[in-house]
This record gives C-alpha cells, sequence and structure tokens, in this order.
C-alpha cells in the first residue's frame, strides 16, 4: 500500500466533488490530496485531520497557507524540529529535521469536517505512512478527533487514552500526546497559547530522546 494517495484520488466521492469545485473556482491551487512533509528519519509525526481549503488544499504542504501554520511551524523552530524560514505560500527554505507532518484525511474536506467514510476510507495511506517511519517514537495528535482517527486507522479503539489538551498515553509502540489544535479560533480565544502548545512539543523532544 503506497502512503501517498495519487493526485486523483477517485477514493470519496464527496471530497472529489469538492475538490473540482476548487479547481473551476482556482485552478492554479494545488487542489489535490496534500501529501505528507518531512524528514524520512523522523521519530516524531504530527497528525492533523484534513487540510484546510485555504491552506494545504491551496499550497500543497500540510499547514502551509492559513493560520495555523504560523503557530506550529514556529513552534517546530524553537523546539529543534524545524528550521529555515516560513512562509504561508510554501515558497520558503522550511525544513523539518526528525518530524514529519501528515494528515489522517488527504483531501480538503467542506466545512473542515470529514465525514466517518472519509477517514476510513483514507485510513491505508496513514497505516502506510506509519510503516515507512522505522524510526518513529511519538505521535502528536492536533485535536481530539484528529486523535480518534489516528487511533482508528491503527486498527484501535478511538476511545484509546485521555481526551483533551496534553493528554499522553501509549498505543501501540508509539507514545501519542495530544494538543487542542492551532486553529485561529482556538488560539484568539487563548483555549491554547503559544506556551501551552510549546510545552507540548518539548515533551516530545524529550520522548524522542530517550
Amino acid at each position: 500500500m503506497r502512503s501517498e494517495p495519487p493526485r486523483d484520488c477517485p477514493l470519496c466521492p464527496r471530497l472529489v466533488e469538492y475538490r473540482r469545485e476548487n479547481q473551476r473556482q482556482n485552478p492554479d491551487w494545488f487542489n489535490g490530496p496534500a501529501p505528507s512533509f518531512g524528514d524520512p528519519k523522523a521519530r516524531l509525526l504530527i497528525a492533523g485531520l484534513a487540510p484546510g481549503r485555504t491552506g494545504a488544499n491551496r499550497t500543497g504542504r500540510p499547514f502551509t497557507g492559513d493560520h495555523a501554520g504560523w503557530l506550529l511551524y514556529e513552534t517546530l523552530g524553537k523546539t529543534g524540529f524545524a528550521t529555515g524560514t516560513y512562509e504561508p505560500n510554501g515558497q520558503d527554505d522550511l525544513a523539518l529535521v526528525d518530524c514529519m507532518i501528515t494528515n489522517v484525511v488527504r483531501c480538503a474536506p467542506p466545512q473542515n469536517k470529514p465525514e466517518t467514510s472519509e477517514e476510513k476510507a483514507c485510513g491505508p495511506f496513514f497505516t502506510a505512512k506509519l510503516a515507512e517511519l522505522k524510526d518513529l517514537k511519538v505521535i502528536v495528535t492536533l485535536g481530539d478527533v484528529a486523535r480518534r482517527s489516528v487511533l482508528r486507522a491503527m486498527g484501535l479503539k478511538a476511545s484509546l487514552g485521555i481526551p483533551g489538551h496534553g493528554s499522553e498515553f501509549q498505543a501501540g509502540p508509539y507514545r501519542v500526546l495530544n494538543s487542542y489544535h492551532c486553529s485561529r479560533l482556538n488560539t484568539n480565544t487563548g483555549r491554547l497559547t503559544p506556551a501551552m502548545f510549546e510545552a507540548v512539543f518539548r515533551r516530545a523532544r524529550a520522548l524522542v530522546e530517550q
């Protein structure tokens, strides 16, 4: 099983139609399954739920082009998981170190909400990515929905582990840390502060070094 879906992946009819709608409206956008980004020797995997319409669906790189990318990549730089400078158009020298970023659902869904059937259809790509990352030790999930989707893709119960920001548990051979998503909604309301987010990745750094 390949770990990256084809550019014209046909598995989810609703997402295919949404992709085509975006292609008609914005033909210069990426408009396809957003590929994983990072270091193939990563010991840390960051898992989001799905690309944003004007984020990775536009630029072709996870968490690039929308608000969430600013905090994520700044935090990865502070904790030694990224080098270079992030630009929201993706035209930059940003590189991940010992870290990979992916989404459980690779295509942008309407209203940023994939359906359960779409999570299941795309899950094997996530499972294949796990198999590729031979040095992987830690997974950071961004949001409880992403956490449940990751667990399902691993063949585990979605209820495994503790929900909420900063929760930590073992899932198979991996240590899983859960964070609130670095969305504008969470950061603007103070539900997620930069210090809270950085603490998760400081913990991830400590765990990968063990």
